[in-house]
């Protein structure tokens, strides 16, 4: 099959991970793949060495231009089935295909979300569409859909476990931490600041009493200037580091002794998948999504929203009982080897260009 993946975001994001992860997996597989994201980013960038075809188009501006943008991309190329994120790409790939004269539009909706689409924000009438979601979970909660030509799909997130053996972790001085410290790595994005300040106020509960305690922020958001004001008020600046965005972030991840997300959609589920599959206990705000990825108790600790003194005193069990956290990093090992496979994501995205790809359904109605 000829498919396009279009991503208008500049900056990287769980989404553009999973559409690089697909794109990256079925090529592979033999398809003909093309990725068209904004020029000059860390998405081209970070996808311009898989092998596929790349196309930068720039996404500003009218919306309406950018869909003639799409439409060049789309010409000669004999693409069947374009796969989006938001409601404005949704709708500026549906003119495209509409001018081209081919093509359909799936709308992926990241993990945890289905329950937020709407028939009204679905996108245009003009080309025949599709939704998928992240898991099955999400597929029970979406809404019915009139507008759709195809019925919602499902491609559960998942990695390849194998591939992070080769990862090595960055020094743990670099984090503000040594050999003989616990250390946490905090996940975050742009929506997590209250989960956030949740885990900075429950480390600040224990580290009167865990002198060797470091916390690291990592990820979209985690040097947020209010979350280091709040840091600081705490007394905290010792021993948290706000690592930010970084180019060697599953390396953060893998110096971790303990994985706390506090991260969003797409960004959530992929750390719950990369620490579980790095052996890492997680620790995450109990939740649907988190709940799908993390077993509680067995992979790691699901806990309380909003309670900092509940969510201290699970961590200070954990921190205590080293050979607690060995085995939950091992089942979470193993949950991702088992259920949790990017083979899995490549079938669920295979499976939906393939019902996409029938011409016949084309037409519009």
């Amino acid at each position: 099959m000829r498919l396009l993946f279009y991503y208008s975001a500049r900056a990287w994001s769980g989404e553009a991970r999973a559409f690089a992860a697909a794109a990256r997996g079925l090529h592979a597989r033999g398809h003909q793949i093309t990725y068209v994201c904004s020029p000059e980013g860390t998405v081209e960038q970070k996808v311009a060495a898989s092998g596929h075809e790349v196309v930068p188009i720039r996404p500003d501006g009218w919306w309406a231009l950018s869909a003639l943008r799409l439409r060049r991309a789309l010409k000669g190329r004999f693409t069947e089935v374009v796969f989006v994120h938001t409601p404005r790409e949704h709708k500026v790939a549906s003119l495209a295909t509409f001018l081209a004269g081919r093509a359909a539009v799936i709308r992926r909706v990241p993990a945890g979300a289905a329950a937020q689409v709407t028939e009204r924000g679905f996108g245009s009438r003009l080309a025949a569409a599709g939704v998928l979601v992240g898991s099955e979970e999400d597929l029970r909660d979406l809404p019915v859909l009139k507008r759709l030509r195809f019925e919602p799909a499902a491609a559960p997130l998942g990695v390849d476990v194998e591939t992070y053996d080769t990862i090595r972790p960055v020094p743990r001085a670099s984090l503000g931490a040594d050999d003989s410290t616990a250390l946490v790595v905090g996940v975050c994005d742009h929506g997590a600041r209250a989960r956030a300040a949740t885990m900075v106020r429950a480390v600040s509960l224990l580290a009167p009493n865990h002198p060797n305690l470091r916390l690291t922020l990592v990820g979209p958001g985690s040097d947020d200037e209010d979350l280091r004001m709040h840091a600081a008020a705490l007394g905290l600046t010792k021993i948290v580091t706000f690592a930010g965005e970084r180019e060697d972030y599953l390396a953060v991840l893998r110096a971790a002794d303990l994985g706390w997300v506090v991260a969003t959609g797409d960004a959530a589920a992929f750390a719950c998948l990369d620490f579980m599959a790095m052996r890492v206990p997680v620790l995450a705000e109990r939740g649907p999504l988190a709940g799908t990825y993390v077993a509680d108790g067995i992979t790691g600790l699901l806990m309380p929203p909003t309670d900092a003194p509940g969510t201290a005193a699970a961590l200070a069990r954990l921190l205590a009982h080293d050979d607690q956290r060995v085995a939950m990093g091992t089942a979470g090992r193993a949950r991702v080897a088992r259920e949790f496979t990017e083979a899995a994501l490549l079938d669920g995205f295979e499976r939906a260009a393939a019902a996409a790809a029938d011409r016949s359904l084309w037409k519009r109605k």
